[in-house]
């Protein structure tokens, strides 16, 4: 991307140092596809500015911290193919502007925060390869804006909730490899801007009009 700050050859490690608070005007934080490891410093919630965190396909441990909520500008907060592990913060819930909200490929537990549904402006949500439980919140039919909804490949149980019908600006409904059960809401097929729809390998049943 334009923001790269870095050669692509060379790709930097260490861990990302809590002094990164110091840089009180940054607005764009992107250390992508480098080797950086252990955890994401709590005092990037310090940053107001913020708008993008960008730290995709690095190293990084430990939990998402729930000091992130804070930044009311975050745009996209991209934490793709990581070690992360812990719960999603429902904390998140909070950040009002955010359009893209890639957790994917990480070692993520427990349920999918209700207050995701709270995220008006998303347009990309994909928290797919990742070890979460419980069901799929209702509550993310709400996401009016949703383009892409990706979960695939964790442990989610239940039904795919009726509510995914109102997302009528949806392209793609990643579901598959979960334990997900129940028939497919005939809410599914008014979709009709869906240009990729997931739903193997799970336990569903009935029929596909």
């Amino acid at each position: 991307s334009m923001w790269r700050l870095f050669p692509e050859d060379r790709p930097l490690s260490g861990t990302i140092s809590a002094d990164i608070n110091k840089l009180t005007k940054l607005e764009v934080l992107d250390l992508g596809d480098n080797l950086f490891e252990g955890p994401i410093p709590s005092q990037l919630g310090d940053l107001e500015y913020l708008q993008v965190i960008s730290f995709y396909n690095n190293q990084l441990s430990g939990p998402i911290p729930t000091e992130l909520a804070n930044l009311s500008q975050l745009t996209e907060l991209n934490l793709t193919t990581n070690m992360l592990n812990g719960h999603i913060p429902t904390e998140l819930g909070n950040l009002e502007n955010l359009q893209i909200l890639f957790l994917s490929d990480n070692q993520l537990t427990g349920e999918i925060p209700l207050s995701l549904g709270n995220l008006s402006q998303l347009v990309e949500l994909d928290l797919g390869g990742n070890q979460l439980t419980g069901g799929i919140p209702s509550q993310l039919g709400n996401l009016s804006s949703l383009q892409r909804l990706h979960i695939w490949g964790n442990q989610l149980t239940g039904p795919i909730p009726s509510e995914l019908g109102n997302l009528n600006a949806l392209r793609e409904l990643g579901l598959g490899g979960n334990q997900l059960t129940g028939t497919i809401p005939s809410t599914i097929w008014d979709l009709t801007n869906l240009e990729f729809l997931s739903l193997g390998w799970n336990n569903l049943e009935g029929n596909i009009p």
